[in-house]
């Protein structure tokens, strides 16, 4: 393995990385679905287009299509345990682009759709980032296959 691969991989040992790996993968997934393919309630590429468009996020289809496709397939990723630091770093700076085009303006509170949610997703990532995907991970099991 060289060495830029091994420092994607590179993992702290820990369980703790696994709950924010779970809880975090389960809500970027079920997001990024919504976005994508209109699961979960969701509205799908085309109607995420037309919102983000109307926020000033254009082009709207490339734009759904980067954050849907950066929460759902890096959701997968934390699920797995797999390149976690640079699935984290993309989720994170979703989550920038969040709160700074669509939440920042209504304040911290969810209930007036502020950004109180994104920024501990932001958190969550974030921390990821810097610790890596744990113990119980694909990427710790690379890791130790390395030597």
């Amino acid at each position: 393995m060289n060495k830029s691969l091994a420092l994607l991989l590179q993992s702290t040992p820990g369980a703790d990385a696994l709950i924010l790996r779970l809880s975090a993968g389960v809500i970027f997934v079920g997001h990024g679905g919504q976005k994508l393919f209109g699961w979960f309630g969701g509205y799908g590429l085309q109607a995420t287009a037309g919102w983000m468009e109307s926020v000033g996020l254009a082009p709207g289809v490339l734009m759904a299509a980067l954050a849907g496709g950066a929460e759902f397939f890096g959701g997968l990723l934390l699920l797995l345990g797999l390149a976690v630091r640079p699935a984290a770093l993309l989720l994170a700076a979703t989550m920038v682009v969040a709160i700074v085009a669509v939440h920042l303006p209504n304040g911290l509170f969810m209930a007036n759709n502020g950004y109180e949610f994104a920024l501990a997703l932001l958190a969550i990532s974030a921390a990821l980032a810097v610790r890596g995907a744990g113990s119980c991970s694909v990427d710790r099991w690379l890791q130790a296959r390395r030597g």
